[in-house]
């Protein structure tokens, strides 16, 4: 039996409730988990892009972090948007100070499904340096492997050299996400340090895809803190992706929200392992 497992987000809000710490948040609920937050910024957003973005002060993000393992706990904690260096600093010098040795599920969020920046140009090194080290599994898609990696990656095999590069840059672990990659069959990657296993699937044609990210990696983060190991975390997190995709309540006119409530029967996640 899995215990309840608590994760604690530190993210951006998203006003239209389909990514971001909405997104999130849901997630973690609906596959039994305890969600508790940081916001690190404020943005005015719906399907169709963000409309604007208010940054949170970083000591205000430690206080968050802070209060929130000094009382309540984490067993895993994830990252989303974090918008520059600044922001960068506050949530690694927080988890260094009150949370050593907690897994960190680090989704190094870059751009909007929209396509509107969500982390500074300058920034990129400051993740690189501070934050990947820290991670026990990154989770970029294949815009933001080819940022942080210098590769470019138009194919699968291009997938692995990428995810072998991230890996080098200190993750335990680097789950990279194929849904950017095209084809009837979508490939996701886990590298760790004992090799790379693929994850397919297939590809679902639909516009219903805002927030993806968010949600697999705080699924991710749920897996993880309620005990499960690693790969095991991965193949429930992408069968509830699926499914919440699947379920898509149809809102708004441009890249729409998940189905978050959706429940994943275990049969499924089986034959998807």
């Amino acid at each position: 039996m899995l215990h309840k497992g608590r994760v604690l987000i530190c993210a951006g809000s998203d006003s239209g409730g389909g990514a971001g710490i909405q997104a999130d948040i849901k997630a973690v609920t609906a596959l039994g988990g305890f969600a508790m937050t940081a916001i690190t910024a404020l943005t005015a957003q719906d399907t169709r892009g963000v409309h604007g973005v208010v940054g949170v002060a970083p000591e205000f993000i430690r206080l968050q972090m802070r209060v929130v393992l000094e009382d309540l706990g984490a067993d895993a904690i994830k990252t989303g948007m974090l918008a520059d260096s600044a922001t960068i600093a506050a949530v690694c010098e927080a988890l260094a100070a009150h949370a050593p040795g907690i897994p960190l599920v680090a989704d190094p969020v870059m751009v909007a499904k929209g396509g509107h920046p969500l982390l500074a140009p300058e920034a990129v090194a400051t993740l690189k340096e501070r934050l990947l080290p820290m991670a026990a599994v990154i989770t970029p898609n294949i815009p933001e492997a080819e940022a942080l990696s210098g590769l470019a990656i138009p194919d699968v095999p291009a997938m692995h050299r990428a995810a072998e590069a991230l890996l080098r840059m200190g993750p335990r672990a680097v789950l990279l996400k194929g849904g950017h990659g095209s084809g009837a069959v979508l490939t996701d990657l886990l590298a760790t340090a004992e090799g790379t296993e693929a994850f397919q699937s297939p590809r679902l044609e639909t516009r219903h895809t805002h927030g993806t990210g968010c949600t697999l990696a705080s699924a991710l983060a749920c897996g993880i803190a309620q005990g499960m190991a690693l790969r095991a975390a991965v193949v429930r997190a992408r069968a509830y992706v699926r499914a919440a995709m699947l379920a898509a309540p149809g809102f708004g006119t441009g890249h729409g929200p998940l189905g978050h409530g959706v429940t994943v029967d275990p049969s499924r996640i089986e034959r998807l392992s």
